[in-house]
């Protein structure tokens, strides 16, 4: 088990809470986080429930974001890292997590072990599982969305919002882009890659969520503020090494806008025969099928995830067009779902 404090006692490792209007969910979350008892702030974006007193209740610091500035969670982890090291300078690492999540024992020592075992490694991640991933739907995509293999990822963009990060590489980078209202953990994982350091997923249980999606609006708007993340981080690094987003960019692109509309422009001149083409949708399931099947999912699984794939591209070029109507007026706000 690796040691989490330094010498002299003092911490090397550190927790950032963030949330917005979690309720219950902060209250496990915060619940598991003084478990492990390491330093802890709990950074809020203009709550109106009692996420604040809840968080006080607990002893846990809180830095409330000042609402003259537009909320993202890039600013929340940014604001909360900076006054971590304020009052901890000894640490090295810093666990980011969501309200809507809860630690599993075991984790922060079997991360803080894999982050000593090597000075490339700037973040790892673990095995997070969706707490009621049967109960919709729509948590049960967000169940098949978190299944992935341990190891190196190949894919920067692969860094999700609950990892645990050496803090040296987020003062070296310039943190989280704050402008990056979607996607910006994966955004710095991208920037990571590109300085030369690793991410690791370690077999490791890491934490529960809870994305508590009942109606497919809330699923509709998630996949749209995934669109954006996808339009931004094009927009960032998409022309860098890595080209990061461009795959995801391009496909929403000819799924959500292009393929629909040449049908749809051509039908009247082709008598409707141009109606043929969305048997190229049928073609893409079919691919996205067999790659989940293959990947260990059940059939019922493997058509759910297809299914919501397909009708997340038309949602991806909505946030696409988000995107660019955002960046036209250089101000962008948080797209919620919850």
């Amino acid at each position: 088990m690796a040691d989490t404090l330094n010498q002299t006692g003092a911490p090397l490792l550190g927790v950032v809470v963030i949330g917005r209007n979690e309720g219950e969910r902060l209250v496990k979350c915060l619940a598991s986080v003084r478990t492990a008892a390491y330093p802890t702030v709990y950074v809020d974006s203009g709550s109106s429930d009692h996420s604040v007193a809840v968080a006080q209740s607990y002893g846990t610091e809180v830095v409330a974001l000042d609402p003259a500035r537009p909320f993202s969670a890039a600013r929340a982890r940014n604001e909360g890292h900076a006054h971590l090291l304020k009052r901890f300078p000894t640490i090295r690492f810093v666990q980011f997590i969501d309200g809507d999540c809860t630690l599993i024992d075991g984790w922060l020592e079997a991360a803080v072990a894999a982050l000593e075992a090597d000075p490339r490694r700037a973040a790892v991640i673990g095995h997070l599982f969706e707490r009621h991933a049967d109960a919709t739907p729509y948590n049960r995509l967000c169940a098949l969305e978190w299944k992935s293999r341990p190891g190196d990822l190949e894919n920067f963009g692969g860094l999700i919002g609950i990892a645990v990060i050496r803090s040296a590489v987020l003062v070296q980078l310039g943190g989280y882009n704050p402008q990056v209202i979607a996607g910006e953990d994966s955004e710095l994982g991208v920037r990571m890659g590109l300085a030369g350091y690793k991410i690791t997923k370690l077999e490791q249980p890491m934490a529960t969520h809870d994305a508590n999606m009942i109606s497919f609006q809330q699923w509709w708007r998630r996949a749209v503020r995934s669109g954006h993340a996808i339009g931004q981080r094009a927009h960032l690094n998409g022309k860098s090494a890595l080209r990061d987003a461009m795959r995801e960019r391009n496909s929403a692109v000819f799924w959500g806008i292009v393929l629909p509309a040449g049908i749809l422009l051509t039908a009247v001149p082709t008598r409707g025969l141009s109606f043929i083409a969305l048997g190229a949708y049928a073609m893409q399931g079919y691919r996205i099928y067999r790659g989940r099947r293959r990947s260990g999912d059940t059939p019922a699984d493997a058509m759910l995830y297809t299914k919501f794939v397909l009708l997340a591209k038309f949602a991806h070029a909505v946030g696409l067009a988000r995107f660019f109507a955002n960046r036209a007026v250089h101000r962008y706000e948080i797209i919620e779902y919850k």
